[in-house]
């Protein structure tokens, strides 16, 4: 799994997912994107994107829990760092997708990067 958030943006195709204001403070929206479930954080008016996706077992990450800036899987207690989906906690030892997002004329985008 990878940390896209630092790719270079030419290298990533961008999809419209919502307005922001859609998505207030403390809330989270998930969505499909090129096949791919992701789930979308505000986290005190900064905006994250994550696979939804535990690497422990494949299952849904996203209705985990979130304390500060983690997220714990809702089947194990796995935790990933929602800023970089960085695995902290066993069972997962390894990374899960964060994507990187910007606002255009307000809308959230969520890159992808392109195959």
């Amino acid at each position: 799994m990878f940390n896209y958030q630092d790719q270079d943006e030419k290298l990533c195709e961008f999809f419209q997912i919502a307005p922001v204001e859609d998505l207030p403070n403390g809330e989270r929206l998930f969505f499909e994107v090129d096949e791919k479930q992701i789930v979308l954080f505000n986290l005190a008016g900064n905006l994250y994107a994550l696979g939804d996706v535990c690497s422990h077992d494949d299952g849904p990450v996203g209705d985990g829990d979130i304390e500060g800036f983690e997220i714990i899987c809702p089947r194990h207690g796995a935790r990933f760092d929602i800023r970089t989906g960085q695995a902290l906690l066993l069972p997962a030892a390894i990374d899960i997708p964060a994507y990187p997002i910007r606002v255009v004329d307000g809308m959230i985008e969520v890159g992808i990067p392109k195959d």
